[in-house]
């Protein structure tokens, strides 16, 4: 059966679709603002494309939050929200038709869709509010986001449930399927400056490796997280991870903890969604750089 993936496009998230493709058949992805402005990631998911031969039909998703914000990482990330050493993606034409129709399409032949979600979940807010009789045919969401611990776009805050953590709500308020694969999971696989220098990957792959581990060098610190691989592998080895039922909350008003997911484990019978409790670190970080490993 094949996933849809919802994506705003940095090096992480190709790291991830990479990973992906090869446990399971893509048949579609939707683009979100995020890394950076939604114009910038089409470009990027357009280059992707022909890079890595991907066949995929891209769609154009959400511009800004579901409030009208547009919060994206390019402080961290650069202009492009794609760090590199040098190397560029190719220039390819962005004609992306509009993800909602797109992916209420897809929802419609399913029985049990898993979907992969790599940034601000505003396009699955949107067809949450648009087409809620598709609702039911969705069996998961896998998320790369939100924080148990600390955040990273604020100290409370990560940066994927900040963007738009209305959405966040709205989703969870609908009791979707929702497992979250949080930043505490995702510092646990991280990568370092011999795993660019030991990889087989190709050039650009190399290239763009180094440029996203660059974010943790620039700030001092010698290793990596790999984030958005890390839920790709949940769906592509279940078997590495330990989950668990959880009741989590978004903050949407705090002056300091806006966008903070509060969780909490105490009570199962309350729980609204899943979330990473173990994962087997090192298995989840050989898995993502073999996939970088096999492509041209």
């Amino acid at each position: 059966m094949g996933i849809w993936i919802d994506t705003d496009m940095g090096g992480d998230d190709i790291f991830a679709i990479l990973l992906a493709e090869q446990a399971r058949q893509i048949d579609g992805m939707s683009l979100s603002f995020g890394n950076a402005p939604l114009p910038q990631v089409r470009r990027n998911a357009a280059g992707a494309a022909r890079a890595f031969g991907w066949l995929t039909p891209i769609h154009a998703g959400a511009e800004r939050s579901i409030l009208g914000e547009i919060t994206t990482a390019q402080n961290v990330l650069g202009e492009t929200g794609l760090p590199t050493r040098g190397a560029q993606l190719p220039d390819a034409e962005t004609d992306h038709p509009p993800a909602l129709p797109a992916l209420a399409n897809w929802l419609t032949g399913q029985t049990e869709a898993e979907i992969l979600a790599l940034g601000p979940l505003t396009n699955l807010a949107a067809l949450a509010l648009a087409r809620p009789d598709l609702l039911p045919r969705i069996g998961r969401i896998v998320w790369m986001g939100g924080a148990a611990g600390r955040g990273n776009h604020t100290a409370s805050a990560e940066f994927n449930a900040a963007a738009d953590p209305e959405a966040l709500a709205i989703l969870l308020a609908r009791d979707l399927p929702l497992t979250m694969v949080d930043l505490d999971a995702c510092r646990r696989v991280e990568i370092t400056e011999a795993d660019v220098a030991a990889t087989d990957a190709s050039p650009l792959l190399r290239d763009l490796l180094g440029g996203y581990l660059d974010i943790a060098l620039s700030r001092g610190r010698p290793a990596m997280p790999l984030y958005d691989p890390v839920a790709a592998a949940l769906l592509a080895a279940p078997e590495l991870f330990d989950t668990a039922p959880a009741e989590i909350v978004v903050e949407l008003a705090g002056a300091h903890t806006r966008g903070r997911t509060v969780v909490d484990q105490r009570r199962p019978d309350r729980a609204n969604a899943m979330i990473v409790r173990d994962l087997d670190a090192p298995s989840v970080r050989s898995l993502c750089l073999r996939a970088l490993e096999t492509r041209p």
